[in-house]
């Protein structure tokens, strides 16, 4: 018999619904408080998994006593939210998927596993990739943004990069999938809120990035808090052992979130915990999240006959394999012995975060070319987010420290001309006396640094914003300041889109930051001085109004589209339809030309790859790199189908006045989509390929190619 077999054999009804058992050591608290456990409870076989604990001294401490003093010495898996970073806290995910960079997501990925791996913990719960198009929503900052593509390039980089290619090697981490499925889309963008989408947003939308991942290998899924269509996604028994386990042959283990279970109770699908637990597991959720309903109420359940032995030792088998594919087993007390720089390449993690952190931002607008500064200018540096150190982690920090982060106050005054400086108002208060004292710092100056935003609490888990503008008495600092004339630079620091029409038309520049971990400083002066052109683009389309949201490039026609000289058409009477900034926007220092759309060929068959190529030019004055997107449009087809979708991005780096061919593949399998029946349909006929630095329609360059099956 194999070892899982064996274990299998001699373990207790107790100590198999220990594996399935984790429990938060208290370090971190991600959701309620729900007390720990003694150590006796992992000597008993009762904890299987724990999350939260970090630190190799701790972690071989518990592992010790699993391994060596309980019955059968199964080893302690251990996960932690690394979700951006470990130690090195690099940029939000949301800020991440604006680098458009592949090679990047999975670097960043690379590093946070080993730095976690050296820590003693072998899961992380990450990637997530719910596809987020409502700005309200908190847990945008985790997402990569509107996109379903998009989100799925970013699923098969992070997990590869958490995982590499064998989980028991150095420095590789279980990567985790979450939240499964369709979490980014509550009602009103609200967290924890239900979700109500149709089937085909479902399959078309929500579900592909999943797909990605577990064709990627992912070690682990997490379904999400929500319900879906009235079924709580915990205990969904047709997507997650349908779809998930039956359709794509997902073999391994589904993890609730924090207390999923017992909250069965409340979504009124359980009448106690019994039920709760035997709804969870026959869905296939293999680990149950410090509700303890499984250790406590499977026993029931199974007397009940509401659950059988055979489905408790499915699970366990599955807890049982991923310990085994991580070595922890054979080596349990490997994690943390290998010298950190060895396992990274001997690569500096800090030069990675400020590259990643300058790739990241965004620049919104730049009138006149107010940005980049120069040497000469003298500067002040106002606004309560120019020193917020732990701010610059974001919401999720990990196992990085604030005292780590370098503000924008800390580094600018090394590279620039700064004479004064003044918080003018801080975030959490209505108190306005300090805008006097920022108003005459002003004063003194050519030019303003305004660095304005959320906090990094106001973005996340259980941040949902109705009002998503500046907070506190921001707004009126930054009119004191626009008021007096001068150049007024913006740093926007947030884990979203702010709707701020008034601030985009009336500073500068504005460079939307995000929230860009432990370098912030060094990488916004990089930008800001010129020393390297800014690149982020969009990864959502970005409001001009919180009315406009849920509100995402990939549109489906309309019998009545917009027309501003028909009042019968589609469109707001009080605001626009078009987002401020669309989906892929981003400037740079330099000015590009995009020309001479070509196809390798105007028709094609159903297993073929065709070439997408055009010619880019620098017009501008200095090096920089643009991003080239491809969107396709299906004129006619069984079914309506998006006036957009993306199908591919590039990259191009350029001096002044230099030219270079961009070239994107695109596969007719590509092209296919869910049919009437929800199962995937390639059909015949004429496609639109669409070339362009975002997805404003009106700027795309265009041609046509034919399908023939």
């Amino acid at each position: 018999m194999s070892r899982i077999e064996t274990l299998l054999s001699k373990m207790t009804l107790r100590e198999k619904l220990g594996q399935l058992n984790m429990v938060a050591s208290g370090y971190a608290v991600t959701g309620p408080l729900l007390g720990g456990d003694s150590p006796d409870a992992i000597r008993s076989g009762d904890i299987g998994n724990l999350l939260n604990m970090v630190g190799v001294d701790h972690v071989n401490e518990v592992q010790r006593i699993a391994v060596e003093e309980s019955r059968l010495g199964i080893p302690l898996l251990l996960g932690f939210d690394v979700i951006h970073g470990h130690k090195t806290a690099f940029p939000v995910p949301l800020a991440e998927a604006a680098m458009f960079d592949r090679a990047a997501w999975a670097r960043t990925a690379r590093i946070a596993a080993v730095e976690a791996w050296n820590d003693g913990l072998a899961l992380t719960f990450a990637p997530m990739i719910d596809v987020s198009r409502d700005l309200r929503w908190g847990r945008i900052v985790e997402s990569a943004g509107e996109d379903s593509w998009l989100n799925a390039e970013m699923a098969i980089a992070k997990v590869k990069g958490f995982q590499g290619s064998d989980l028991s090697a150095i420095g590789s981490i279980a990567a985790t999938a979450k939240h499964f499925c369709a979490y980014g889309a509550p009602v009103a963008g609200r967290e924890y809120a239900s979700v109500d989408i149709s089937d085909r947003a479902l399959h078309e939308i929500y579900l592909p990035p999943f797909e990605a991942a577990v064709k990627a290998g992912v070690a682990a899924i997490m379904p999400a808090f929500n319900s879906l269509a009235g079924m709580p996604m915990t205990a969904h028994e047709p997507l997650l052992k349908g779809w998930l386990r039956d359709k794509l042959g997902f073999d391994g283990v589904i993890i609730s979130d924090y207390n999923a279970v017992a909250e069965l109770l409340n979504h009124g699908v359980a009448g106690d915990l019994a039920e709760a637990a035997a709804l969870s597991l026959r869905a296939g959720v293999d680990i149950d999240m410090v509700s303890n309903a499984y250790r406590k109420h499977l026993p029931e359940a199974l007397s009940r006959g509401l659950i059988t032995m055979a489905e408790i030792d499915a699970c366990v088998g599955r807890v049982l394999a991923l310990k085994e594919r991580l070595g922890l087993f054979d080596q349990p007390y490997r994690r943390g012995t290998a010298p950190l720089a060895a396992m990274a390449g001997k690569i500096d993690h800090h030069e990675v975060a400020r590259d990643a952190a300058r790739k990241s931002c965004v620049l919104l607008t730049n009138y006149n070319e107010a940005l980049p500064l120069t040497r000469t200018e003298r500067i002040a540096l106002i606004g309560p987010l120019a020193d917020a150190q732990a701010d610059m982690r974001g919401p999720w920090g990990g196992a990085s420290v604030a005292e780590d982060s370098i503000t924008l106050r800390t580094s600018l005054g090394k590279v620039a001309t700064v004479v004064a400086q003044a918080e003018g108002v801080k975030i959490s208060s209505d108190d306005m006396s300090g805008i006097a004292t920022a108003v005459e710092a002003a004063r003194i100056a050519d030019t303003v640094v305004l660095c304005l935003g959320e906090t990094a609490p106001m973005s996340g888990e259980a941040a949902s914003r109705a009002h998503p503008e500046l907070p506190g008495k921001q707004r009126e600092l930054a009119e004191a300041i626009l008021a007096l004339g001068k150049k007024v630079v913006v740093v926007l620091f947030a884990g979203r889109p702010l709707t701020l029409p008034w601030l985009f038309h009336k500073a500068s520049a504005v460079l939307m930051a995000w929230w860009p971990g432990e370098q912030a400083g060094p990488a916004i002066g990089d930008l800001l001085m010129g020393e390297e052109s800014p690149s982020g683009r969009l990864p959502v389309s970005w409001p001009d109004a919180v009315g406009q949201a849920p509100l995402y490039y990939e549109q489906y026609p309309t019998g009545r589209p917009f027309n501003p000289n028909d009042h019968y058409t589609s469109k707001y009477i009080d605001a626009p339809n078009a987002p401020a900034f669309p989906f892929g926007h981003g400037l740079t220092y330099g000015a590009f030309s995009l020309s001479g759309l070509k196809v390798s060929k105007t028709v094609f068959g159903p297993n073929d790859t065709i070439e997408v190529s055009a010619t880019v030019v620098n017009t501008g004055k200095r090096a920089a790199q643009e991003t080239v997107f491809l969107f396709t449009h299906d004129l006619v087809a069984s079914l309506s189908r998006p006036l957009l979708e993306l199908r591919g991005f590039a990259k191009i780096s350029l001096d002044p006045g230099q030219s270079g061919t961009v070239t994107i593949a695109l596969a007719a399998r590509d092209l296919a989509f869910p049919g009437r029946d929800l199962q995937p349909v390639l059909e015949a006929g004429d496609f639109e390929i669409k070339l362009g630095s975002s997805a404003r329609r009106s700027q795309l360059l265009n041609t046509r190619v034919t399908l023939k099956l």
